[in-house]
């Protein structure tokens, strides 16, 4: 008995095995029939992805590559300006032949440089006392870099007190403050954020910002902090 139930057995393995096999007969015959019918629809999307592919390498070889030499080449001849003390021709823009930090911007807006361009142009228009033009152009720039970032924070925060708006200056330091995972960083602009909110009477957040210092940041205050939070009691 036992040896027939195992031959039944096999026998029964055996028909599983071919209906398997059929199986992938029907989906393999299921699968040429479709590749049959939509052949033309596939090959043209093929095409395209294909095209996609090849359209991307040449635009970064042919397009971003050569724009960025031109990038550069710009925003070093600004540079140069700018370390000889030629403020204006470094800031530029206002002729082809020296595109300066600005022009570099305008025509390369589209690169890691040219946002740098406009970081720097936005420096120069500072100085100028040109806040909102200034802002304007900090705010074109990104990076990955967290302390680039927070230090754009913080000089978009001087453009806002330069035109009397100091709320607004007080909420970009406030972002100065956190974006950066440098120390100093972080303590320099949490400070500045503290003075500001003394300044506009806001003793809960003045407060906030030196407890920070208190608790992070000793290392670096020497002590002020605890100077400033008892300022927080008499303003």
């Amino acid at each position: 008995m036992a040896k027939l139930g195992k031959n039944a057995q096999n026998e029964q393995e055996g028909k599983e095995t071919v209906e398997f096999f059929k199986d992938l007969d029907r989906e393999a015959l299921n699968t040429e029939r479709f590749l049959e019918k939509y052949s033309k629809q596939l090959g043209i999307i093929f095409g395209v992805l294909v095209l996609g592919v090849l359209g991307f390498f040449a635009y970064k070889q042919f397009v971003v590559a050569p724009k960025n030499v031109e990038a550069v080449k710009g925003f070093l001849a600004a540079q140069k300006n700018q370390t000889e003390g030629k403020d204006k021709e470094a800031l530029g823009g206002k002729s082809a032949a020296n595109p300066g930090f600005v022009g570099t911007y305008n025509d390369y807006s589209g690169t890691k440089v040219g946002e740098l361009a406009a970081y720097n142009a936005g420096l120069l228009k500072f100085k100028e006392g040109k806040f909102q033009e200034a802002y304007d152009l900090l705010d074109k720039f990104s990076s990955d870099n967290k302390t680039l970032v927070a230090l754009k924070y913080g000089a978009m925060a001087d453009a806002k007190s330069g035109l009397n708006k100091n709320d607004e200056a007080l909420a970009l330091l406030d972002k100065a403050s956190t974006a950066s995972n440098d120390p100093y960083t972080a303590y320099y602009f949490t400070r500045k954020a503290g003075i500001v909110a003394i300044g506009l009477k806001k003793n809960a957040e003045a407060k906030k910002y030196f407890s920070a210092i208190d608790e992070k940041y000793q290392d670096y205050d020497n002590g002020m902090s605890d100077s400033y939070i008892e300022m927080t009691k008499y303003f």
